[in-house]
């Protein structure tokens, strides 16, 4: 078990939690339903990524590990990126932030590649596995 992992996937986790409530409770009257629609995929691609932490941590004993911090690390970036720039973009109105749309736009697709970036070393990782067998 990577502790490390299991560490940093249960926080993103506790949060995506949290920020999901927040979403649903807090900025439901502050926002515009795209707004929360954004709001929610943020959230969703968080939880994925969190679960994905906590599978790493599960598999670091069959994976080297190595390339368990790797994945760890793509998928925290992408979390920071994809989801942390869509949360500010779609709360914008509420905290003034519009000047930012300009620079938080091309960094959400950055951390949608750093997600693909991780599957795909957890993809050949586990595909050259295969083959050692």
């Amino acid at each position: 078990m990577n502790k490390r992992s299991l560490t940093w996937g249960s926080a993103v986790l506790l949060i995506a939690v949290a920020l999901g409530a927040f979403g649903a409770h807090g900025l439901k009257a502050r926002v515009g339903p795209e707004a929360l629609a954004q709001w929610k995929t943020a959230v969703e691609y968080q939880v994925y990524h969190g679960l994905g932490l906590v599978l790493l941590a599960a598999l670091a004993g069959r994976l080297p590990a190595k390339l368990v911090r790797i994945i760890s690390k793509l998928f925290m970036v992408g979390i920071l990126l994809f989801s942390g720039s869509i949360y500010l973009l779609a709360t914008r109105e509420v905290f003034g932030t519009q000047a930012l749309t300009s620079v938080l736009g091309p960094v959400t697709p950055v951390g949608g590649l750093m997600f693909m970036a991780g599957w795909a070393v957890l993809f050949i990782t586990a595909w050259r596995a295969a083959d050692d067998r």
